[in-house]
């Protein structure tokens, strides 16, 4: 049984049936995205003053994303004008530029949430605040008092099983490359004067002083929950959109030989989701990178 406007178009509404349904998928996309921007907007705005970081995110690189999607918003463009003029190699080629601009990004996306992760707070037991970037952690074996050093952080505490005995480990140290400011507040604007003269230097912080240690995961604040919330949704549309755009260059491009208007349209949709990802991002960089 043939389906009826895959590639023609439907009388009521001018559109193919992919092309209406990927509208209609969009318009649900609009109202998710809609919601997190509007609890970003109404989370700052309730915030009280100095509690809102800044310069918390690299520039540069949020800079380098937003170009590679730009160009990636092009490539896909063309292989679907290649398409229409029936130029093939020049589909496989720019489709691919897509794809390798797309895995930068998400490479990119990736050094950011990892410098998030080792990046520590440390609130001391004097009232004062070390932070850096971890660089490793002293533990005791509670049973043998022998010191074990670790290069990731495991808590405060941590049990390993080996030999068949259990070993209690408890922090001793945590060395991180940073530098110790007297309040909090000192360290929500990275792009005040202090904060840009602040020289990091390596420090070791025993765990008798440390309060509480905690580094720049969702938990931390407000900001860090939305951010990872909405730049990582925007990643998983990424890897979903770069997943559908490797199948049309790789096996589920045979169709071109058997029904190519069918798989020109099919192009084209996946291009419309790619470019309401680009255009995410284009709210997304400013919202959370320059403000």
């Amino acid at each position: 049984m043939e389906i009826p406007y895959t590639v023609k178009n439907r009388p009521d509404t001018g559109l193919y049936n992919a092309k209406l349904g990927v509208w209609l998928f969009l318009a649900s996309e609009v109202m998710l995205f809609g919601g997190l921007f509007s609890a970003y907007v109404l989370l700052r705005v309730g915030a009280q003053p100095g509690e809102w970081p800044h310069g918390w995110l690299n520039v540069t690189l949020g800079t380098i994303n937003t170009m590679l999607l730009a160009l990636s918003a092009i490539t896909t463009l063309l292989a679907w004008a290649a398409l229409k003029v029936n130029q093939f190699g020049k589909f496989k080629f720019f489709h691919a530029c897509t794809m390798i601009l797309a895995l930068t990004f998400l490479g990119i996306k990736s050094y950011e949430y990892y410098d998030k992760f080792h990046h520590y707070e440390i609130q001391l037991n004097d009232g004062k605040f070390a932070d850096g970037h971890f660089e490793s952690a002293v533990y005791v074996n509670q049973a043998t008092k022998a010191e074990v050093e670790e290069h990731s952080f495991h808590g405060l505490a941590f049990t390993q099983i080996a030999g068949g005995a259990t070993n209690n480990f408890k922090l001793a140290s945590v060395t991180i490359h940073g530098h110790v400011v007297e309040h909090r507040a000192e360290l929500m604007d990275m792009r005040s004067d202090e904060a840009k003269k602040a020289v990091h230097h390596e420090m070791t912080v025993a765990a008798s002083d440390i309060k509480r240690i905690e580094n720049y995961g969702p938990r931390h604040t407000t900001f860090t929950a939305i951010y990872f919330t909405m730049s990582g949704l925007h990643a998983l549309h990424i890897l979903g959109g770069t997943l559908v755009i490797f199948y049309l260059w790789g096996p589920g491009s045979r169709m071109w030989k058997t029904d190519p208007e069918r798989f020109t349209n099919r192009v084209e949709v996946s291009g419309l989701f790619w470019h309401f990802v680009d255009l995410v991002w284009v709210f997304l960089f400013p919202v959370m990178y320059l403000t």
